[in-house]
């Protein structure tokens, strides 16, 4: 089993701390950017608002965690993304130590730069969501009670039971859910049955309702003081039901109106590619860890655990029931997924188990490597055609790759294969498409207008935009008013966001315009063949005008109906 230096960890810290570079993305990731300054700016953290208005959907983690980065450096990407970026590292950390504590010191390396190195890790650090915080609080409490299982200290059980109330905050009760389908899990097929007795569980509980109580003081104050109130069109609407019930097992009831249809399968398909490329190492630990739990009649031997496997099982299994699910959803049990591979991976190098298997795995790593590597340069030719450099870069790091996936004489070339076509390839990906995509999001694009040229929020309004507009609010640094139809309270110096159809009517309506900012848009988390081809981009964005008005018209909206 190799043993992965401290280098390569400080090379994919500084690739994650680079994604600052890239502009916050529509829809989820900027409502919460946008909540977190209006956050810093209320400095309410026990009440949510969006806009002004009433928030009851995530819980305050993230935006505590991101308030406090927008306080330090602003209202900006760095601000937004600095503390959920060192959560990932903390996530990365948690996860050596967890797989240290089950093997030894190399798995506890190779299980950390697995989880460092999937695509859904460098998806989270540039397009910032919960799922990202939750899943390094959840796989922290499981690392810190596992060493209270191993050295009965207190005080581990104390910061694991903390942990479990920070994950709550971050996501609601999945935090809870994990450890206890890891644990239990792995003591059932080991007839620990006494390890589910201890006291000390009390004292964790008490631990983590004492760490819930602020925000339950919250909830019940911004909503269940106030049943009158409308939440998603519906009144009576209790905070502290919702947060402990309704959002995450109303799911499963049906008691939640969340359904997008999702089966079971949904997860493991989007596992294609979120947990690329270690998906070819997983599905077959799958396979043999679980036919070997069966050939032993589901009774664990003696050095054997469970808790890496059964976490992630269970995990699957509570968010594959849910009726509304979205890709990242299992994300949190990625860490525990990646211990089952580095243990795959060390019954290969030091157990000299599977030759032929891990043999045909080296091949289909550098086979996914030279796709990954073909499919970057598709994106630089046809996606968004790039000046010679970038291509000199990529035909640089295809070398590097190339030497060490075939050339060089290392124990663990799948091991490097992957992780290095991961880092060079989103090198790529973070520096190169993610930052020409953002040119299309339209929010960023006039939100940085707005406040580069210090245009007040009163002088401006978005008329009949066909797009989320989450990202405009936090790029100007205020909330700017949204109007659909009707009439328009625009004078003389103020400024108008609209699209063809609300500039047409506008002029109709006798608007003297300047057009100040003209692009196109396109919503960047729904991208589309015909998007992503240069010579079709044209047919599936849309222009858009930031317009000044030189003077107000005159026409009643009833004359143009």
């Amino acid at each position: 089993m190799p043993r992965i230096p401290l280098w390569i960890f400080l090379l994919l810290a500084v690739l994650y701390i680079s994604a600052v570079h890239v502009d916050i993305m529509d829809i989820d990731a900027s409502q919460y950017a946008e909540i977190s300054r209006e956050m810093a700016q209320t400095q309410d953290y026990l009440h949510i608002y969006d806009r002004g208005r009433n928030y009851l959907d995530k819980p305050p983690m993230l935006f505590w965690i991101s308030s406090a980065g927008i306080r330090l450096f602003g209202a900006n990407p760095l601000g937004y993304k600095s503390a959920s970026i060192l959560m990932a590292l903390l996530a990365l950390y948690a996860t050596y130590r967890l797989a240290r504590l089950l093997y030894n010191e190399a798995t506890g390396r190779v299980a950390a730069l697995i989880l460092g190195c999937c695509q859904g890790m460098f998806l989270m650090t540039n397009d910032v969501r919960c799922d990202l915080v939750l899943m390094s609080w959840t796989i922290t409490a499981i690392w810190l009670l596992q060493e209270w299982v191993m050295q009965r200290k207190w005080y581990w059980l104390a910061a694991g039971s903390v942990s479990i109330a920070l994950g709550m905050l971050s996501k609601g009760p999945i935090a809870l859910l994990a450890p206890v389908f890891a644990f239990g899990s792995n003591w059932v097929l080991q007839r620990r049955w006494r390890m589910f007795l201890k006291p000390g569980y009390l004292f964790a509980a008490g631990l983590i309702a004492l760490v819930l109580i602020p925000f339950s003081i919250g909830l019940y104050q911004q909503y269940n003081l106030y049943p009158d109130k409308f939440i998603d069109g519906k009144s009576g609407v209790s905070g502290l039901r919702f947060f402990y019930w309704t959002q995450s097992f109303g799911r499963i009831t049906g008691e939640s109106s969340w359904d997008n249809g999702a089966d079971i399968s949904f997860q493991l398909v989007n596992m294609l590619w979120s947990f690329l490329p270690w998906i070819f190492i997983f599905l077959p630990a799958l396979f043999v860890y679980s036919r070997q739990l069966i050939l032993q009649k589901f009774r664990l031997q003696e050095g054997q655990e469970w808790l890496s496997m059964g976490g992630f099982l269970l995990c699957y299994l509570a968010v594959g029931l849910s009726r509304y699910q979205l890709p990242h959803y299992i994300f949190v049990a990625f860490p525990l997924a990646a211990i089952v591979c580095a243990r795959f991976l060390r019954d290969i190098y030091e157990l000299q188990l599977y030759p032929r298997l891990a043999k045909a795995l080296t091949t289909v790593l550098q086979v996914a490597g030279l796709l990954l590597f073909t499919g970057a340069l598709l994106i630089l030719f046809i996606v968004f055609p790039a000046p010679w450099y970038w291509f000199a870069l990529w035909a640089l790091l295809l070398c590097i790759w190339g030497y060490c996936a075939f050339r060089l004489r290392l124990r663990g070339r799948m091991i490097v294969s992957g992780a290095a076509a991961m880092l060079f390839i989103n090198i790529i990906l973070t520096h190169y498409f993610y930052f020409n995509l953002m040119q299309y999001q339209c929010g960023v694009q006039t939100g940085n207008y707005i406040r580069r040229h210090s245009i007040s929020n009163d002088h401006v309004i978005a008329y009949r935009m066909h797009d989320p507009l989450n990202s405009l609010h936090f790029y100007a640094g205020e909330v700017i008013r949204i109007l659909d139809k009707g009439y328009v309270p625009a004078t003389a110096g103020d400024y108008i966001l609209t699209e063809t159809e609300g500039l047409q009517e506008l002029k109709q309506r006798g608007y003297e315009l300047q057009t100040v900012l003209s692009k196109r848009r396109f919503k960047v988390s729904e991208l589309t063949g015909t998007f992503l081809n240069q010579r079709t981009r044209d047919e599936a964005t849309s222009p858009y005008y930031l317009c000044r008005v030189l003077r107000k018209g005159d026409q009643p909206l009833q004359q143009l109906q």
